[in-house]
């Protein structure tokens, strides 16, 4: 199936659906998603967005001049999945419990609005990993269009430029707690120390990257390509100090550099169920 048909199927889904409220991060997919279905539903198209501390805060600024450019509406609620009994033990299927949360409020927003559907901005490539968010999804009746229409991360990029979204090149993102290892207790003190971390290596210029909570260890993951531009030594001094004087008492580099689901790596086949 070619990339035109897949389009014209995912207007067709939506257009069906007849009135949506999309689970709005800002990311490349629900983006994405949310640009087709105010442009084949109108006003009958919203975007939730969940501000918690799992969320960075610059993430939930560049949301919100997203829904602007859009043109979608957007509404803002709270989440504080720290709260959510089990989330903060972080179990294997810790996003489960998040995303469970997420998506009774968005159906709480979308009945209060006189919305149909719930949607989720899934792709066909998440099949490929492990994503007990999916779970939640499934038993709340979200619809995830852009699985549905067999849309890959590659090919939502290629329409996001074509629609002239400035999200087309945007690293993949996932929520603060994916930085930690399954078992490592969540708290707001350890979200704030990543998400500081993390904006500083955003402002060294790296692109696509992770800190990965370990404890007092801090385990720097960046784009295969983006490595060499670790070894400098004045620069490692820097990040060093900075990580240090937000929390970490050591500072290391992952020598494969970031992936995508690196934390699951370690799960088995039983624990992924």
């Amino acid at each position: 199936m070619n990339l035109e048909t897949k389009y014209e199927n995912l207007k067709d889904i939506i257009r069906s659906l007849e009135s949506v409220a999309v689970a709005f991060s800002g990311g490349v997919d629900s983006t994405f998603l949310s640009k087709v279905c105010r442009d084949v539903l109108g006003d009958n198209a919203i975007a939730v967005t969940a501000t918690s501390s799992t969320y960075p805060e610059r993430e939930f600024k560049q949301s919100i001049e997203l829904a602007k450019q859009i043109g979608i509406k957007q509404i803002v609620i709270e989440s504080e999945e720290t709260e959510i009994e089990g989330f903060s033990k972080n179990p294997p299927n810790r996003c489960y419990y998040c995303k469970y949360e997420l998506f009774s409020k968005v159906r709480e927003v979308a009945n209060d609005n006189n919305i149909k559907n719930v949607l989720d901005g899934s792709n066909f490539d998440d099949l490929k990993d492990y994503r007990p968010g999916s779970k939640a999804a499934r038993e709340l009746n979200v619809v995830s269009p852009l699985k549905e229409a067999k849309l890959t991360k590659e090919d939502i990029r290629i329409l996001s430029k074509e629609l002239n979204l400035p999200t087309w090149d945007k690293p993949a993102f996932a929520c603060l707690s994916s930085r930690f290892p399954y078992g490592e207790e969540i708290t707001p003190q350890k979200l704030t120390m990543l998400d500081k971390g993390e904006n500083y290596l955003r402002d060294l210029g790296f692109k696509q990257f992770r800190i990965r909570h370990h404890g007092q260890i801090a385990r720097i993951e960046v784009a295969p390509d983006e490595r060499v531009k670790l070894f400098d030594i004045s620069l490692l001094n820097d990040i060093s100090k900075k990580l240090k004087e937000l929390g970490f008492a050591y500072v290391t580099m992952d020598l494969e550099g970031y992936r995508t689901g690196s934390m699951n790596e370690v799960l088995s086949e039983e624990e992924k169920i």
